[in-house]
Formats: C-alpha cells, sequence, structure tokens
C-alpha cells in the first residue's frame, strides 16, 4: 500500500530517448549486428519520477520534448502511468545509445547534444514548472542542459521553489550547479570529480571529500551534500553529521540511470517525512538494485527493500 508524502515535481529540461542494445564485438568500420532493443524514456528528472513511481510514490514531470523522438518518448512515458507534462519544441528530443559488448561485458554509451531551445521555450519550460509547483513539496531539477538553455536555469527554478515553501534539489554538473549553489538549494548529489570542481581543488581521500561538502553547506550553498562514489559506495553531509555507507553487494550489469535511482529514492523517502539516514539507505540501495539491471531499466521495489535490510550507516 503506497504510502501518503509531500508532493514531488521532477524537471528535465533534456530528456533522451534511451535506446540499448548488444553485440558479441564492438569493432571500428565492421556491421555490427545486434541483439534485441529496448527503449525507454530517459534523462535524469523522469528517471526519478520513474525510480518515485516503482518504490510506490507519484510525482509529476515536467520536460521539453519534441519531433518524431519527442512523440516516441511521450508515448512511452504514458505507457509506463508516469503523470507528466510536456513543454513542446521545436527541434526533435535526443538520443542516447548504450551497447552492451557480451564478449567482454563491457558498456558503450553514446550520449547526444540534444537541441538548441529558443528563449521563448526555455521560458515557457519554467512558466510550466511555476505553474505546476506543489506548495512545501520537493522539486528535482536534474541532468544536463540543452543548447540555448542559461546556466542559471536550475537556480531559477530553485528561486520558484523557495517561493512556494518548497525545496529544491538539483542533480546536475559544472556552471548549471555552481549557479545553483549560489542561489541555494536543499540538496545536491554530486560525483567525486564533481564535488572538486565546485571547491576548486582537487579530492583525493574520503576526508578531503567529506571536507570539501562541509564547506558547501558551511557556506549556505546547501543543506545536505549526497556524494556518490560508485562502487566505493556513498556520504550525506549535513551541518551536523557525517553518514557512510558502503555499496551493497551486486553484479554489477549497467550503471545507466543508477545515480538517478538513487535520487529517486532519497527525494521519495524524505517527502514521505522518514529521517535522513533512512532515507540514505533507500537511496543507496535503489542504485545498486538498478546497477544489477540490464541496460536502461531501473530499479523494483522488492529487489531494493532486500538490499536496504543489510544497509546500517556508519556516522
Amino acid at each position: 500500500m503506497a504510502l501518503p508524502h509531500a508532493p514531488i515535481l521532477t524537471v528535465t529540461p533534456n530528456p533522451a530517448l534511451d535506446v540499448s542494445t548488444s553485440t558479441e564485438r564492438v569493432v571500428a568500420e565492421h556491421k555490427l549486428r545486434c541483439g534485441p532493443t529496448r527503449l525507454d524514456p530517459g534523462g535524469g528528472g523522469v528517471n526519478v519520477s520513474r525510480v518515485v513511481r516503482n518504490l510506490g510514490g507519484h510525482s509529476l514531470a515536467v520536460y521539453a520534448a519534441g519531433g518524431p523522438t519527442g512523440q516516441a518518448y511521450r508515448e512511452l512515458l504514458d505507457r509506463e502511468g508516469i503523470a507528466s507534462r510536456m513543454v513542446r519544441i521545436g527541434q526533435s528530443t535526443r538520443e542516447s545509445f548504450t551497447v552492451d559488448e557480451t564478449s567482454t561485458g563491457e558498456q558503450f554509451r553514446f550520449v547526444l547534444q540534444g537541441p538548441h531551445l529558443s528563449e521563448p521555450e526555455w521560458r515557457a519550460l519554467l512558466t510550466a514548472v511555476g505553474d505546476d509547483l506543489p506548495r512545501e513539496g520537493f522539486i528535482v531539477g536534474s541532468g544536463s542542459l540543452p543548447p540555448g538553455v542559461p546556466v542559471d536555469f536550475y537556480a531559477q527554478i530553485a528561486r520558484i521553489t523557495h517561493a512556494h515553501g518548497g525545496r529544491s534539489i538539483v542533480d546536475t554538473s559544472g556552471e548549471p550547479l555552481r549557479a545553483a549553489l549560489d542561489e541555494g538549494v536543499h540538496v545536491i548529489k554530486p560525483s567525486r570529480r564533481e564535488l572538486g570542481e565546485l571547491v576548486g581543488a582537487e579530492v583525493g581521500d574520503e576526508s578531503e571529500l567529506v571536507e570539501a561538502a562541509r564547506e558547501l553547506v558551511g557556506r549556505g550553498a546547501c543543506e545536505v551534500v549526497a556524494l556518490t562514489l560508485g562502487g566505493a559506495g556513498a556520504a550525506l553531509v549535513t551541518r551536523d553529521e557525517v553518514l557512510r555507507l558502503a555499496t551493497p553487494h551486486v553484479q554489477v550489469q549497467s550503471t545507466v540511470g543508477a545515480g538517478d535511482s538513487f535520487l529517486g529514492g532519497l527525494v521519495l523517502r524524505l517527502a514521505q517525512g522518514r529521517t535522513l539516514r533512512d532515507a540514505f539507505c533507500t537511496a543507496v540501495a535503489a542504485g545498486s538494485a538498478s546497477a544489477a539491471l540490464p541496460a536502461t531499466a531501473l530499479c523494483e521495489a522488492d529487489e531494493v527493500e532486500r538490499l536496504e535490510e543489510g544497509l546500517v550507516p556508519v556516522g
């Protein structure tokens, strides 16, 4: 039975129609015969909405899409039963390609740049967010920004969110993330490299990572840093505590969508009023459960619950 929770809205300015397949070996200049093809509506915020749904929650996914791929994308999202609002754009939604090399287990990922959004188009996306923004809810802005969208796009969303008494969560990198932090957000989810870029220093061991995260929290840029470290686990840093979790043991098949799954688990538990410690456990379990699935498949509730049982945060 689904638990009640605060409203969740996700924003995806640069969604991608995820195409995944496999071939025995990737060889230059050869015609590569592929196995079955899988299509999924991907992109940061939409993937978060899909994971929230898989774990028994509800959200509204706001995204920009256009052209034939945009139409296919919308149909896939509707088929999955995700509540959404599409802002139509003139150019076609991008695609991303994931190819598994069956002879080696290696995975090759090709991520296209995405369509150019005109100023009226990205402003229409902001308007859609403002129109649908719930009061005292959680707003997740996630993914890269397509060409034409200003670097302070997520900062503008954070500003709108604050005006509605909500909490903003941002998962992006580079200048768009820096601009969002200048505005102030509730949660960010950087990798080791992204955190180093933010603080302008190379971060090596765990103590340096934690110190860099504390510096961001200390200056009021965000309240929570959820630091993902791949196979090395994750850390969650606030003003008052540092929590660490090792990654559950799973047979990794694909890392596509693992970070989005982490964020989906985190935001759903926070929206349910659970503690940061509980939310952190669900996040790590969700990311690991997705990594154990092939191609662009995302975690399911039963496996997330199973992995959660063995997780005990340190700190």
